[in-house]
């Protein structure tokens, strides 16, 4: 165990969070999610809700501040949108994303939110994905990394 770093960060995550570089992606996968047909790089962290282990991550991990968004989210297809219950935890979902991201950067612009195919596109070129144990439906994240400044 290390001091000031969350046991919810395993050593594979820690290391590879390490080995990112600026403008590299993370996908942080719901349990729904096909990690394993989209990307070679996969990190199990199975049991975890994802707002969990983003709040654990952020202090270590710098966002990117020269893209429009350094988050992003899969949005629910059409037919999706179209439940009331459904749009509702997914709003939720969004909320508690905003929450815990702007605890740890205020700045940070809004999550942008992306069509469930692009998404997985963008999934197969990111540096990794840690699949979760979240269920909650279109709970799938993205995050950029920026630079960290000797100062930070």
């Amino acid at each position: 165990m290390l001091k000031g770093i969350s046991p919810l960060i395993s050593p594979r995550l820690l290391e590879t969070l390490y080995r990112m570089g600026h403008h590299d992606e993370i996908v942080f996968g719901d349990a729904h999610f096909p990690g394993e047909s989209k990307n070679q790089n996969i990190i199990r962290a199975d049991g975890l809700l994802i707002k969990d282990l983003v709040h654990a991550i952020l202090p270590l991990f710098v966002l990117d501040h020269a893209v429009k968004h350094p988050v992003v989210m899969m949005e629910p297809i059409l037919e999706d949108r179209q439940s009331k219950t459904l749009l509702s935890k997914y709003h939720e979902v969004c909320d508690d994303y905003t929450t815990t991201i702007h605890e740890h950067y205020p700045e940070t612009p809004s999550i942008e939110k992306m069509d469930k195919f692009d998404f997985y596109d963008r999934a197969s070129n990111a540096f990794a994905v840690v699949m979760t144990g979240d269920v909650r439906v279109y709970a799938n994240l993205l995050l950029v990394k920026g630079v960290t400044t000797w100062k930070e």
